[in-house]
């Protein structure tokens, strides 16, 4: 067994992944397995790696959680010390305009090992590519992305993870998925499978810069489906009182994704009543992970007590980095 601090990733320099701080089980061709699992659990008890450099996180690369036949792997980060039996676990989506991307790529791997650093596991996954004229994408893409929140929760003893406590999140085109798989119904909603034994329900979202409506981003309709179900297909539609809490974060200087996109995906969560917040970064592209360039943000936090009476608070940061209020979302929604 040999562990491998990564030094290159897709769309980033050598210099720039080392600060991620994510060692890998390397084994020489063979792909990663669940029964792995134990070596790298001592792999984590051992104090050479925070001596080399501190807090590191553990990844299994390239785990099957669909079909064996199918290509598309997750990826399962770690948090270095003891095992835990009730970690609370985040789901990312990459994006890519839903044609491409990878689950390994920087902002995947650096949002990731942010997370699995401040002791949640994490999966990241890949799903169907391809455009929505090309058969067998669209719904397969959402329906991929919630069987890996399946997959967390069917494993959830041996990831030592509280099956209760799973958020899903994403960015970009992944943004959109994490929406669908959070707030569309996990059996009758779009790629819902309702022979399923395991839930992929989930009890917190956060997407980033999401794409949430496809006529304003230009992507026009998903084909094979009547107007009708277009309409399913749209996250602003598939808000009601029983979703789970939202965040939202996106940047001003977003040519990609307009950011009224998400103001008003903020918008439908607040007529349905959902908890939601939505950070604006000033300044900031699109494509960023936790740590973004921009001049600092603005927080718009809306909850609904019992009786149906509203709260909105809204705070400031000089800082871009936004390392803090994502912590601080998940910790109120799944726990730490």
């Amino acid at each position: 067994m040999r562990f491998l601090l990564l030094l290159a990733s897709v769309a980033a320099s050598a210099a720039d992944t080392s600060k991620l701080r994510i060692y890998e089980l390397a084994e020489k061709g063979q792909p990663a397995a669940l029964a792995d699992l134990p070596r790298l659990r001592e792999a984590q008890k051992d104090k050479v790696f925070t001596q080399e450099m501190p807090n590191p996180v553990f990844r299994l690369s390239d785990l099957t959680f669909l079909a064996p036949s199918r290509k598309e792997k997750l990826d399962l980060y770690l948090p270095h010390g003891p095992a835990r039996s009730d970690r609370p676990a985040v789901v990312f989506i990459h994006g890519g305009g839903f044609t491409g991307g990878d689950k390994a790529e920087y902002r995947s791997a650096s949002v990731s090992a942010d997370l699995a650093r401040a002791g949640y596991v994490v999966v990241s996954c890949n799903y169907v590519l391809g455009p929505k004229t090309k058969e067998g994408v669209w719904p397969q893409n959402i329906a991929d992305c919630r069987e890996a929140v399946r997959w967390v929760r069917g494993h959830a003893k041996e990831l030592g993870v509280n099956p209760d406590r799973i958020a899903v999140a994403g960015g970009s085109a992944g943004g959109y998925l994490a929406l669908m798989v959070g707030l569309s119904e996990d059996k009758t909603g779009p790629g819902g499978d309702p022979k399923a034994t395991v839930s992929a329900k989930v009890a917190a979202v956060i997407d980033l810069y999401g794409v949430v409506n496809f006529s304003k981003h230009g992507k026009g309709d998903v084909p094979g489906a009547s107007a009708a179900e277009q309409a399913a297909y749209l996250p602003e539609n598939q808000c009601d009182r029983a979703d789970p809490p939202v965040l939202i974060l996106h940047g001003t200087a977003d040519t990609t994704v307009d950011i009224r996109q998400s103001m008003d995906m903020a918008a439908a969560l607040a007529k349905a009543k959902v908890a939601h917040e939505l950070i604006v970064v000033e300044g900031a592209p699109h494509t960023f992970d936790l740590h973004p360039k921009g001049t600092g943000w603005t927080r718009v936090t809306v909850r609904w007590a019992a009786n149906g009476d509203q709260t909105r608070v809204e705070t400031r940061s000089a800082q871009p980095d936004l390392a803090e209020p994502t912590l601080d979302f998940l910790g109120r929604t799944i726990g730490k």
